[in-house]
């Protein structure tokens, strides 16, 4: 996992077409995990930071923790 800046909430890369997305955010709500979520079909600009946090791929969920680390897909998978 890579390691980012500590934030106050989780930060959600997501795609209302990727199943793996939805599975994440309904476990986040369950967990009483605030986060914020990018829907990258709203906001296609920000895939580049994506790319960045992924290694180069376009994959979806992406997550940012509150300590920085960086998931992603869903627990590794998607």
């Amino acid at each position: 996992m890579a390691q980012t800046e500590t934030r106050t909430r989780a930060l959600l890369y997501t795609h209302p077409d990727c199943e793996y997305s939805t599975i994440l955010k309904d476990e986040l709500i369950a967990d009483g995990t605030q986060f914020d979520e990018i829907d990258l079909t709203v906001h296609p600009e920000r895939w580049d930071e994506v790319v960045r946090l992924s290694g180069g791929d376009r994959i979806t969920p992406v997550m940012v923790a509150r300590d920085g680390s960086v998931e992603i897909g869903y627990h590794g998978v998607g």
